[in-house]
């Protein structure tokens, strides 16, 4: 079953680019291809697209940045590496990270395989009130996310 097909089996509305789902009920950077779920408590559960883990291919070490540390925006929270390359998981806000996916640390295969799932990678707790500006979620997450690829900024971005 596809991540699209799980999702909606499960209530959730899905929009797809590209053969690529993203969750409705989820905030977006879509800059940094990095998704967040807000929790009950006023934290966010962060995790990256599945268009973004499709381009990662084999992801071999997963290296959050450590619990209590803050990070800033558009700067790395976590790092991803495979057999070839090395990348960053950028933050969309200032904020400090308060938990870490352990699992995705032993198995970082996770990250592709159930990036929406067992391969989230941070919960993090936002310092500004503004942390909301620049995210994108609900219905115009497809037709943003298209312009988006279809801009082909992503491709000349250096870490």
């Amino acid at each position: 079953m596809t991540i699209a097909a799980s999702l909606r089996s499960e209530g959730i509305a899905v929009a797809r680019v590209q053969d690529h789902a993203f969750p409705e009920h989820l905030l977006y950077d879509v800059e940094n291809q990095i998704w967040y779920e807000p929790l009950p408590d006023g934290t966010l559960r962060a995790g990256f697209t599945s268009w973004a883990a499709a381009l990662m291919g084999e992801v071999l070490i997963f290296t959050p940045k450590r619990l209590g540390h803050s990070f800033e925006k558009d700067r790395w929270f976590a790092m991803v590496e495979g057999g070839k390359w090395v990348g960053a998981a950028r933050a969309g806000f200032d904020g400090v990270v308060v938990a870490q996916n352990e699992a995705l640390i032993d198995k970082p295969g996770l990250l592709t395989s159930n990036p929406f799932g067992e391969g989230w990678m941070l919960v993090v707790r936002p310092t500004g009130e503004d942390w909301r500006s620049g995210l994108t979620s609900g219905e115009s997450i497809g037709p943003t996310v298209e312009a988006w690829i279809d801009g082909g900024s992503y491709r000349y971005r250096s870490d």
